[in-house]
């Protein structure tokens, strides 16, 4: 499977845990939390696989996205692009590396929603699912324009 293919198929895959519905049961609270995580999981296996895929041409030795994405990274165009979206505040780029971070410590990132009467609900806060799926649709948008400053050059 090429770089390419693989990158479509893991947002693919991040996109179908971040909209599959619950099953109404004793676990589905869980299931979501978990199905929520694994598509974070999946949206970080997808951004390393986009870092492959712009970056084969330079035959780099090291593809986590920690490294490609700081400022020590390789001084690569497609790079740079994506260092300066993720330092973007509202970007999707940005959205993950901060999600990221969560998933990997020991708090996670998925969280029981409070239900307890008196409690005031945020109307504007998104889920964590419908922000998955935003950044998802983003994501997606922005990985068609690199591929295609790509094959311009």
């Amino acid at each position: 499977m090429s770089d390419r293919s693989r990158t479509n198929q893991l947002l693919y895959q991040a996109e179908l845990l971040a909209t599959s519905a619950n099953a109404d049961d004793e676990h589905a609270v869980a299931r979501g939390m978990a199905q929520e995580e694994g598509a974070l999981a999946l949206f970080e296996l997808a951004l390393t696989s986009l870092l492959r895929e712009v970056t084969e041409h330079a035959r780099l030795t090291q593809h986590d996205w920690r490294y490609l994405l700081s400022e020590e990274g390789p001084a690569m165009a497609e790079l740079q692009r994506l260092r300066d979206l993720a330092h973007h505040p509202d970007s999707w780029l940005n959205w993950l590396v901060g999600q990221l971070d969560k998933l990997h410590s020991s708090e996670g990132v998925a969280k029981r929603r409070a239900s307890q009467p008196g409690m005031i609900a945020v109307g504007d806060q998104a889920s964590l699912r419908e922000q998955l799926q935003t950044h998802l649709e983003s994501a997606k948008r922005e990985v068609a324009a690199l591929r295609e400053t790509s094959q311009e050059w």
